[in-house]
């Protein structure tokens, strides 16, 4: 799907999750070198590239018109001219775009996300001594290193939970599984509904990130999409 909007032959969005799979794969290299410090300052990494690709795809959405087929904010972007707003002004956006009030009222109903800003701010920034010593396994005096660990992964798993309920909601046709363009590709009348169906690993993503932790998010996807999740 190209990105509409901007000059862009391609999806933007295809190398913005190539990025994000790479600080992911970085995030899993330092932490078992055990630098639970450095791993927290590309979690923040992380969270910012989330904000930064659901607030292009709303801001590119809401701009687009007839009059106005190239949004030149996110082109410029794209060409290195002008810096996209600071998170703080692109995750307000998000927050406060009509189509996503009842998602925004799951994900903010606690201050899960705003502790988290904080925790990878307090690493990033050295905030706390303690925060020092977590970066060096060999003088690493944490006693309770499994539980820094274990709020770490968790913290983890709200990030890519926040992604998925956005792009699942604003992009559902990211879910799509190849079976429609499968059967224009080989000549034959695709299958009714077939636009519909979900790629398997989106599927298993679904049931076992999005369901098993968030419930309320599962059915709040599940009943704004004609995408057919199980």
């Amino acid at each position: 799907f190209t990105t509409q909007g901007t000059r862009a032959i391609c999806n933007i969005d295809s190398y913005v999750y190539s990025s994000i799979q790479e600080t992911i794969n970085s995030i899993n290299d330092i932490l078992i070198k055990g630098r639970i410090n450095d791993a927290y300052a590309l979690l923040r990494k992380y969270y910012d590239s989330i904000i930064i690709n659901v607030y292009t795809n709303l801001y590119l959405r809401n701009e687009i018109s007839l009059e106005n087929l190239i949004v030149e904010k996110i082109d410029n972007w794209l060409k290195g001219k002008d810096q996209l707003p600071d998170f703080r002004v692109m995750s307000n956006y998000i927050r406060n775009y009509p189509e996503l009030k009842h998602i925004n009222n799951l994900l903010y109903k606690e201050k899960t996300y705003h502790q988290i800003r904080d925790r990878c701010n307090d690493h990033t920034h050295y905030n706390f001594f303690k925060n020092v010593m977590l970066n060096n396994s060999e003088i690493n005096f944490t006693r309770d290193l499994t539980n820094v660990l274990n709020v770490f992964l968790k913290d983890l798993e709200n990030i890519f939970i926040l992604h998925l309920a956005y792009i699942f909601t604003i992009n559902d046709h990211y879910m799509m599984s190849s079976d429609y363009i499968d059967s224009i590709d080989f000549g034959q009348t695709p299958e009714e509904g077939s636009e519909y169906f979900v790629a398997k690993f989106i599927q298993d993503i679904f049931n076992n990130e999005i369901k098993t932790h968030r419930m309320d998010i599962a059915i709040e996807i599940k009943n704004k999409s004609l995408m057919k999740l199980e």
